[in-house]
């Protein structure tokens, strides 16, 4: 994707796979209230670390069978058998620090909803803020979220600017938070 300016410019190319075009029209940078998928969100933010965007897509399926469709309870939930069972899954990336921080952060969500009522609301009490202190919030609270994770999960919910160029017509049909 370097010789593009933005994904926007990559998914009207020729070059990219279908998967980027559905992707971009009709859930890049649109705000969720539903905790599955800012869960999900972030489970497959944390994958592509490494990886390309386009690899996550591809298992996206594979992704929501082998973490319960996202279910934040049951994932929180997982022990040793399902660690090896997600270690073992070639429809995932099967990283342990990857499957570890999954299980990890749903407790942590939990957590988040108890207290704020859901992780939507724990997001909208922090924002706006800026990338660094998102980022400096994120690490604080949970695992395998460093600067690019944290940037791509949070512009890819409205919470950061930057996820449609100026002139996308679908940036420009999508309610600001």
């Amino acid at each position: 994707m370097a010789e593009f300016q933005s994904y926007c410019e990559f998914v009207n190319s020729e070059r990219a796979h279908p998967l980027h075009k559905q992707y971009h029209d009709t859930e890049y940078g649109f705000p969720s209230r539903d905790d599955q998928v800012l869960f999900e969100r972030l489970i497959l933010e944390i994958n592509q670390a490494g990886l390309s965007w386009e690899t996550i897509l591809k298992k996206r399926e594979g992704f929501q069978m082998a973490y319960s469709g996202f279910d934040i309870v049951k994932v929180a939930g997982y022990g040793d058998e399902d660690i090896t069972r997600l270690l073992g899954d070639p429809g995932i990336i099967r990283n342990r620090l990857k499957v570890l921080a999954a299980i990890h952060n749903a407790n942590v969500i939990l957590s988040l909803i108890k207290e704020h009522g859901s992780f939507a609301n724990w997001l909208d009490h922090h924002h706006p803020m800026e990338k660094p202190e998102w980022v400096k919030l994120f690490k604080k609270t949970f695992k395998f979220t460093g600067g690019e994770i944290v940037g791509e999960f949070l512009m890819s919910l409205g919470y950061l600017p930057g996820a449609h160029d100026e002139n996308c017509a679908v940036g420009k049909s999508i309610p600001s938070l």
